[in-house]
């Protein structure tokens, strides 16, 4: 099922921070995104979310990370944090209360085509058969 979504990502960029490692951290769960540095954070753009969708397969958070996007449902988006010291090691690990001293990644996913709970269910099947197309 192909759907047609823009996903931001964003997080503070300090100057204790290795942009690159940074950089890193984004692509390793959001391969194709495009990245620029603006006022003191990154932003990256993509319109895929494969690598992250298979990790959370992966890792068997499905029934979690389904949780996580429906408290984070806004509209025709939905957002949600991650740990960057996680990202980068290609993990998916959902930053709840306090943020990391240097921050989190933030993303939102806004969902053009469809109702953005018909994606969510994509995503994160509640159940844990995996989504319905395999992949």
């Amino acid at each position: 099922m192909i759907h047609s979504i823009d996903v931001e990502i964003t997080t503070p960029l300090y100057p204790t921070e290795v942009r690159d490692r940074v950089e890193a951290a984004i692509h390793e769960l959001f391969p194709g995104a495009e990245i620029e540095e603006r006022a003191g954070e990154l932003v990256a753009e993509t319109h895929s979310v494969e690598r992250f969708a298979k990790r959370l397969d992966e890792q068997n958070i499905g029934p979690t990370a389904r949780e996580v996007f429906l408290e984070g449902r806004e509209g025709d988006a939905f957002s949600f944090d991650l740990k960057k010291a996680a990202a980068f090691e290609g993990v998916v690990n959902f930053a709840v209360g306090n943020p990391d001293e240097l921050g989190d990644l933030h993303v939102r996913v806004r969902v053009e085509d469809r109702d953005v709970g018909t994606f969510i269910d994509y995503l994160a099947p509640g159940d844990a058969g995996g989504r319905p197309d395999g992949g």
